[in-house]
């Protein structure tokens, strides 16, 4: 009885969701409880791996945000890299729509945290926060609502934050490099090379990738690049198909998004939502910081992604998603601004100061919050009961 039920919930849609809710909701139970000094005290432990003195030696919270993330992208490579090929992210014009919208749903809220932190340079590093998606997170919201919703909203959510995930793969390389250092970017070029010869070969092996994708990682991890991007890399050196007409690439993502969904996510979130809130008052979240990244998720997520579908569609540009109507392109727009797992993860990149991480983590957990009640609630106006038999018609 027990493994039905555990089977049933892994296998529904909105499990990675929830559980990354659970995760979270633990970090800040910990981090506002007497064992707050053993959760900060495990996180900040060092681990350290060395051969002859060469090595890394980090705090158990960076070999998670910089290693166990970097799986993270990895998948998210293969995922951009099977939907550029064969997916939606194939045809220009089933890309439009999302493509445009999510550029919008990123400059928009980027502008608005940018616009409340202006008179306070040292927050200004922190103005891609709320440009993230939650795919997790948002799916999982709009998977509660079953199929009452058009499944062409999946298609156009899905897509929406595939590229935004793509959008900040491109930030953090672009505005989060430090101390480069060229001679390690130098030796990164030997594993990628050999990664490129066994794409070209279409290996059948995933092993030999795997390996060069971990020695690939330590050495743009040393370059100062962030290390996560080598994930990115190493995954579009995975052949699409072998020379025996099999796919690495899809054995490999499924076999990987059950850990990265159940494991890999929830361990980020229960590391890095852990928000202290003893002596935070109303007041702290209208703090600069804190308000910008979460008027960015509502407002400017909602403004750039609703803004920008509406312009396209009533411009003849863009078709609206079949089945679908404006309040739920509007509880859409609202589900992108369910940032947290990237949020978090560019507020680590772009703060190191504990007090402003706390200031990182109370706006992003409440602009999420709202924009995933606010998003859900949309969603449920939109398709009414009545129409239930309609939807699933269409």
């Amino acid at each position: 009885m027990l493994l039905r039920a555990f089977d049933k919930f892994f296998s529904h849609e909105a499990s990675g969701g929830i559980l990354l809710m659970l995760s979270a909701l633990a970090a800040m139970l910990v981090a506002n409880s007497a064992l707050q000094p053993v959760y900060d005290g495990f996180l900040n432990s060092t681990l350290t791996v060395k051969l002859n003195g060469e090595g890394l030696e980090k705090p158990l919270i960076l070999w998670i945000n910089d290693g166990l993330m970097a799986v993270f992208f990895f998948l998210i490579g293969l995922e951009l890299k099977r939907e550029m090929l064969e997916g939606k992210l194939k045809n220009p014009r089933d890309v439009m729509l999302p493509g445009l919208a999510a550029v919008g749903g990123m400059v928009v809220p980027a502008l608005v945290y940018a616009a409340l932190n202006w008179d306070y340079p040292a927050n200004m590093s922190g103005w891609a926060i709320p440009a993230a998606t939650d795919i997790a997170f948002a799916l999982g919201v709009l998977a509660l609502l079953g199929d009452r919703a058009p499944a062409s909203l999946k298609v156009f959510l899905l897509t929406l934050a595939i590229l935004d995930d793509l959008g900040a793969i491109v930030i953090i390389a672009l505005f989060y490099t430090s101390n480069l250092k060229v001679a390690y970017l130098l030796w990164a070029l030997l594993p990628l090379a050999g990664l490129i010869w066994l794409h070209h070969r279409k290996a059948h092996r995933i092993a030999p990738a795997i390996l060069l994708g971990v020695i690939l990682w330590f050495f743009v991890l040393k370059s100062g690049v962030h290390a996560t991007l080598a994930g990115v890399i190493a995954a579009f050196c995975i052949p699409m198909t072998d020379k025996y007409g099999k796919s690495p690439l899809h054995s490999l993502e499924h076999g990987l998004s059950p850990y990265v969904l159940y494991l890999i996510i929830p361990i980020f979130a229960f590391a890095n939502a852990g928000v202290v809130l003893t002596g935070i008052s109303f007041s702290d979240l209208l703090a600069p910081l804190p308000l910008g990244i979460a008027a960015g998720l509502v407002i400017g997520k909602q403004v750039g992604v609703f803004g920008t579908s509406w312009l396209l569609i009533k411009m003849g540009v863009a078709r609206m998603p079949h089945g679908a109507n404006w309040m739920h392109i509007y509880g859409i727009a609202c589900l992108a601004g369910i940032g947290f797992t990237m949020s978090l993860f560019i507020g680590g990149l772009s703060f190191d100061n504990p007090e402003n991480m706390n200031a990182v983590r109370l706006g992003v957990l409440t602009g999420s919050l709202i924009s995933a009640v606010l998003g859900y609630a949309a969603l449920m106006l939109a398709s009414p009961k009545t129409e239930k038999a309609e939807v699933a018609a269409a």
